[in-house]
């Protein structure tokens, strides 16, 4: 049987997402949007279905803004939402997508109660926390994505500066999305070769602060808009890793019970993904300067869920 796969929100994540999912052939794919903006996304839907012969893919791909089309699916992938423009912090976005996030979310699992839902929707870590509150599903079915692009830039940066292949460079960042997230060079490496021992201290500083702005970069050079490519080849990775149960260790944006000392908040920590989702989070040890770096990101986190998000949790929970 087709795995099914859908994606609310058909803005330039969504669809490019629903593009590379396509060419992949995991599964057929809904792509759905609001009623105001159904004929676009239809005509989205269309246009990577016509690629199909070029792309060898038999997968459908099907636009709609009726929710009852993605009934029973696998997979439900949240980009709905506000996109940040220059100079608005993801906070800012709170409130806007919180309410997109809540309807989505409610709506996606009244018909697809079995499903794993992926959230992107910004900002992410507050979105993914509310998402598992409206949802009612088990922790290791909501997960948020932001850990596998911000190791997917770290590793990219590192690679630039060493001027070798990417795909050498391993490594992953844990923490809160945006300024508070912890790039954690100690286990970072390249084919083996510990970071540290191939940059200074001062570029490997520089690397970091980069990884924690590179989102508000591209907004900056944009102008409007956010970026997509490598948002959307991130949830790819994601739901490859869940469909074809690869078991790939990722960072995800994960709730915790314990995990890191850490209770009854989301973060980003490394996991195994698979059929079920989260399949395992894998433990790692600390230093001291670490830990205080994941303090300062959990302190973050905790102040959007108690301030920010109050009158919202009352409501779903």
């Amino acid at each position: 049987m087709s795995k099914k796969i859908s994606i609310v929100g058909a803005g330039f994540t969504g669809t490019t997402t629903a593009f590379m999912l396509a060419m992949k052939g995991i599964g057929d794919i809904v792509l759905l949007d609001t009623p105001a903006k159904e004929h676009p996304t239809q005509g989205k839907a269309l246009d990577i279905m016509e690629a199909s012969p070029l792309t060898r893919s038999s997968v459908r791909v099907t636009g709609t803004s009726n929710y009852e089309k993605t009934a029973d699916s696998d997979i439900i992938i949240i980009t709905a939402g506000m996109a940040r423009k220059p100079g608005m912090s993801r906070e800012e976005l709170c409130d806007i997508n919180a309410e997109i996030v809540i309807d989505a979310v409610q709506k996606v699992v009244a018909y697809s109660p079995k499903g794993i839902l992926i959230i992107l929707s910004n900002p992410v870590d507050l979105m993914t926390y509310i998402a598992l509150k409206a949802s009612g599903l088990a922790r290791h079915r909501v997960i948020g994505q932001s850990g596998v692009l911000d190791t997917a830039r770290f590793r990219f940066f590192v690679a630039d500066e060493l001027n070798v292949a990417p795909e050498d460079v391993t490594g992953f960042v844990l923490g809160a999305h945006g300024d508070d997230m912890v790039p954690l060079v100690r286990y970072c490496s390249v084919q083996g070769i510990p970071l540290r021992q191939l940059l200074s201290d001062d570029a490997i500083g520089k690397i970091m602060e980069r990884t924690r702005h590179a989102g508000s970069e591209i907004v900056n050079l944009l102008g409007n808009g956010s970026a997509y490519y490598a948002p959307a080849a991130a949830l790819t990775q994601m739901v490859e890793s869940i469909l074809l149960n690869k078991r790939h260790v990722l960072p995800c944006i994960i709730k915790l019970e314990g995990e890191l000392g850490y209770h009854d908040l989301v973060l980003n920590v490394p996991a195994v993904i698979g059929l079920q989702g989260v399949e395992k989070i894998l433990a790692i040890d600390l230093q001291l300067e670490e830990r205080e770096l994941i303090d300062r990101s959990v302190a973050a986190v905790r102040h959007g869920i108690d301030s920010v998000l109050k009158g919202k949790m009352r409501r779903i929970s």
